[in-house]
């Protein structure tokens, strides 16, 4: 029976305390994104790495929580813009505490509210639009949503 520490835990590889940097493969592994994704988002700022002797790329430990922000703010539809600009307000040094991440993702609220009213109403309206089929300039919510100009004027106007 060996007496080393498991390699994986629920299939997720493990990294030993004392590594304290990562290969792209080990984060790779650690976060679920594709290799070709975090040279990816390294070459947009998301993550950064440093290089080896060897030209090969090392990444830190807190890139495990950088990745995992950019995957869930992309998941609910975040552009990659304002993730950069998110993550250019993170401690380089340090792993971001839970603190930092409520701050940023607050920042994101508003936007996401919108978001959730402007689907909530093309739901709303996506049925009386495949009934109906016009896709009407004057009428359809879905071809001239919150027509502001329609309301007080008529013809070409912009």
């Amino acid at each position: 029976m060996s007496t080393d520490p498991p390699t994986t835990l629920g299939g997720v590889p493990q990294i030993p305390e004392t590594v304290h940097e990562l290969t792209v493969g080990q984060l790779s592994a650690r976060s679920g994104a594709a290799v070709s994704a975090l040279h990816f988002y390294e070459s947009k700022g998301l993550i950064s790495s440093r290089r080896t002797s060897g030209n090969q790329r090392r990444y830190t430990r807190d890139a495990l929580r950088r990745v995992a922000f950019v995957r869930a703010a992309q998941r609910v539809g975040i552009p990659l813009a304002s993730i950069r600009e998110a993550l250019a307000e993170l401690p380089e040094e340090r792993t971001p505490t839970h603190e930092d991440w409520a701050r940023l993702s607050a920042a994101w609220r508003t936007e996401l509210d919108r978001r959730i009213t402007r689907l909530s109403r093309l739901r709303d309206h996506l049925a009386d639009c495949i009934g109906c089929g016009c896709l009407s300039l004057e009428t359809c919510a879905l071809s001239n949503p919150d027509d502001v100009f329609g309301e007080r004027l008529t013809g070409s106007r912009l």
